[in-house]
């Protein structure tokens, strides 16, 4: 109804694409039906939290071998595969930017003080486990467990979000990259050959240094042509990366070299720009806005002033050396619009925001077209001034 006829309008105005933030065929669906017109962002590693996926994650991170690893990883494979070509499926020959897997390997893992109680739990409170007389599966279980907390506390951080995770994880381990890589084309490759249209975008996460970025493209690059070449077919795609640290921004030119896109991921560019963590900075933010030291949560509205800035300069640093380079943003600010209004403001190609938020985008962004130019875009405000 008259609903649909506003977005129908605001999409005549608007400059700015509007993409979706999803993770699953469902969410998709209803991201297509709100009108995205593809994916900014899908990260992988929300695939690999489900129950039934969570021991195979499990038997990957704890393998003592790369064969091992490989072998677990080779039944993680048909879940991804069968993951992207429900998205590609859904977005109908839209683009589908798929970030490479990113958070620090202990998420997967149970948490510390959960296997510190299984242990109590089976030792008991006369302490018998252990001993001679133990039943073995008891036993067995124990030292599993045992096992098990000393590879955990191995990959305990301090600070995960400043630790071993994005890029680093693909960089140490290649054969997770190889698998994400395959299991992309191989879905690409699938649907394709459907009839549809396919148009995938692989994200490297947390580059900070164009020589990453070169690593991961070439085990992407090789992995695309083997598969590409096995099936008969042919699929356009893309390999760029998630701008998130403030060292991206300032040598944009050098990793546009290696990047065929970016993608601001305000979230982390933000964190590592005030050097506050949006998980904990909760407490004080909101006395920073009441008092006016901030004028916004700046995990909610664009920092325009600090954030805002090193955008700019990845932005004509990375078109510098790459004039067509496409550029979007995939943070929580691609669904807020003052932050639209920025990227409209600054040239970028789109924004991308969780499904729900697609018609805000939508409204948002046409909104910010027609302020930039009103005239032109106000054809009875053209006719009064003629008139």
């Amino acid at each position: 109804g008259g609903f649909a006829r506003i977005l129908a309008l605001a999409d005549r105005y608007r400059r700015l694409g509007v993409r979706a933030n999803a993770d699953i065929p469902r969410d998709a669906k209803l991201a297509f039906a709100f009108g995205a017109e593809g994916i900014g962002l899908c990260r992988t590693e929300h695939m690999f939290f489900d129950e039934d996926r969570i021991p195979l994650v499990q038997a990957m991170i704890l393998a003592d071998s790369l064969a091992d690893r490989e072998k677990a990883l080779a039944k993680l494979l048909p879940l991804q595969r069968a993951d992207f070509e429900g998205l590609f499926e859904e977005m109908r020959g839209n683009p589908v930017t798929i970030r490479l897997i990113d958070p620090p390997l202990h998420e997967f893992l149970p948490k510390r003080g959960d296997i510190k109680a299984e242990i109590a739990r089976v030792v008991g409170p006369a302490g018998g486990i252990g001993r001679k007389s133990s039943p073995p599966e008891e036993a067995k279980r124990l030292d599993a467990l045992q096992n098990l907390l000393e590879r955990v506390e191995a990959l305990h951080e301090f600070n995960p979000m400043l630790g071993h995770r994005g890029c680093r994880l693909g960089i140490t381990f290649p054969e997770i990259t190889r698998m994400q890589a395959r299991a992309i084309f191989e879905a690409a490759a699938a649907v394709a050959k459907r009839g549809l249209k396919v148009r995938p975008e692989i994200m490297v996460p947390l580059v900070g240094d164009a020589k990453e970025l070169a690593n991961q493209r070439e085990i992407i690059v090789a992995e695309a042509a083997k598969v590409l070449e096995r099936e008969g077919v042919e699929v356009d795609y893309l390999v760029g990366t998630m701008i998130e640290v403030p060292r991206a921004c300032v040598t944009a030119e050098k990793i546009a070299t290696e990047a065929e896109f970016f993608s601001f991921g305000t979230n982390d560019l933000t964190q590592t720009t005030f050097g506050m963590s949006r998980d904990d900075s909760g407490s004080f933010l909101t006395e920073y806005v009441s008092r006016g030291l901030l004028p916004a949560d700046p995990f909610a509205r664009l920092d325009r002033e600090g954030v805002g800035e090193l955008i700019k300069i990845a932005i004509a640093k990375g078109r510098s050396v790459r004039p067509n380079l496409k550029i979007g943003i995939c943070g929580e600010h691609g669904g807020d619009p003052s932050s639209i209004e920025f990227c409209n403001e600054v040239g970028l190609d789109y924004v991308s925001a969780s499904p729900f938020r697609v018609p805000i985008a939508r409204l948002a962004a046409a909104r910010a077209a027609i302020l930039s130019r009103p005239a032109t875009l106000h054809p009875e405000r053209e006719q009064k001034v003629a008139r």
